[in-house]
């Protein structure tokens, strides 16, 4: 105390307002913290909720769908309950409680349905046994529309009134909406994807599969055995490239019906017809969009080779790149001026070089434009075709169907079983 006396007034009055100071500063600071670690908590809670909610919006609207969308949003929302009904305003799923009113919602629906407009409905317009007790003061009804029609009504009921409750809905309608939205975008780029697939089958050259049978009717005298592993290679290969589910497939696969394709065309070009495949192991089991290569080599074959009196080679090559698999077509043919490439990689027309607009438009859909095809060509230099897949990408997986379920075994002439051939 002596010591704290014998300070003078000047210095203990300068001491003691900075430390009020400091107390008020530390007080303001937490009162500041407060409300925004509250609001930050609602907003990550809110984000956390949406993201589980949006894979099954993501889905499409169904049964099974509805009901985990309103437990979704009724987690998220915190309200007494979440309801959403069909596009007639059929009752698909309801969360919560207060589920005795939907029938009192029922007219405000088909109003809301009519008129494409949200509506709301106070406790007080409806009838209720449990008037001070009943949890439900207001329910707010919104059409979720995409593309000018009616997907689906949302139904979220409250236990307060005012405006909170409307913004909180509509803004929910509006992710919910958004998510519809691209479900239908997801569905057209699949149904795009499988009309693709569609026009490169078209797009099989009609001469081959002519080509092929005459090729293998004229060995049937002079070397059935020859014959009977054509037809079974040519078997596979239509099996393989008609196939009716699947976007992707193994580049193990793909390549195995390249081999099926080049067997037939050299049983048809004899020695002017030459093969090479040069392929890393570890890329086998990448997936590559279905039908992605063969095109290339029929193009090689057809148009590369096809007219160039000597014949020539096909070489095919699948090499790791890191992050990706490069695989490139290469032949030794008449090539073709580097002049008309753009108008290739651009077209979708049948003709010479069949496909390369199609390949080049799937691969920069899937992947991106950084993933177009690479073409090296020049008149009487042959034409190599590269093309890069990345090992991994989003929605991009195999979904190969067992073919061999509904194939019969096959048998020699003396009825034992005949030895499997190895594909590439």
């Amino acid at each position: 105390m002596d010591a704290v006396s014998d300070l003078p007034i000047t210095q203990i009055i300068p001491w003691t307002v900075a430390g009020l100071l400091l107390i008020v500063v530390i007080v303001l600071a937490v009162r500041s913290r407060k409300p925004g670690s509250f609001v930050d908590d609602a907003v990550l809670e809110a984000v956390y909720h949406m993201s589980k909610a949006t894979p099954d919006l993501r889905e499409g609207f169904d049964q099974a769908a509805a009901d985990r969308i309103t437990s979704q949003l009724l987690e998220l929302l915190k309200c007494v309950a979440v309801g959403i009904t069909d596009p007639e305003g059929t009752l698909a799923s309801w969360d919560g409680e207060a589920n005795d009113h939907y029938v009192d919602l029922t007219g405000a629906i088909s109003m809301a349905i009519r008129k494409h407009r949200r509506e709301v409905v106070s406790h007080d317009d409806v009838p209720c046994d449990h008037r001070g007790t009943c949890k439900m003061k207001t329910a707010v009804i919104v059409p979720l529309i995409v593309d000018g029609e009616i997907e689906a009504v949302l139904i979220v009921v409250g236990r307060t009134k005012g405006k909170k409750l409307v913004q909180m809905a509509d803004a929910v309608a509006q992710f919910v909406c958004t998510q519809f939205e691209l479900a239908r975008l997801d569905e057209s780029k699949i149904q795009l994807q499988q009309a693709e697939i569609k026009a490169l089958r078209a797009q099989i050259s009609p001469h081959f599969i002519y080509n092929a049978l005459n090729t293998i009717s004229s060995l049937i005298r002079t070397d059935p055995e020859e014959a009977r592993e054509l037809l079974q290679e040519f078997a596979d290969f239509t099996r393989y490239s008609f196939r009716t589910s699947g976007m992707f497939t193994s580049l193990a696969d793909e390549l195995r019906n390249i081999d099926r394709y080049l067997t037939i065309e050299r049983a048809r070009f004899g020695g002017r017809l030459e093969v090479r495949l040069k392929i890393a192991p570890e890329v086998l089991s990448v997936v590559v969009p279905f039908l992605i290569i063969q095109p290339l080599v029929e193009n090689a074959v057809q148009h590369g080779l096809a007219n160039k009196p000597s014949g020539g080679m096909v070489t095919v090559t699948a090499q790791d790149y890191g992050t990706e698999a490069l695989i490139s077509v290469e032949d030794d043919g008449i090539g073709m001026d580097p002049a008309r490439l753009a108008d290739l990689r651009n077209s979708h027309r049948t003709g010479a070089h069949v496909g390369l607009g199609n390949i080049n438009a799937r691969m920069r859909q899937l992947f991106g434009d950084e993933y177009a095809l690479m073409v090296e060509t020049a008149p009487g230099a042959g034409m190599k075709v590269t093309l890069r897949v990345p090992k991994f990408a989003p929605g991009v997986r195999t979904e190969l169907p067992d073919y061999t379920a509904n194939v019969p075994p096959q048998t020699t002439r003396n009825g034992s079983p005949a030895h499997a051939r190895k594909g590439t």
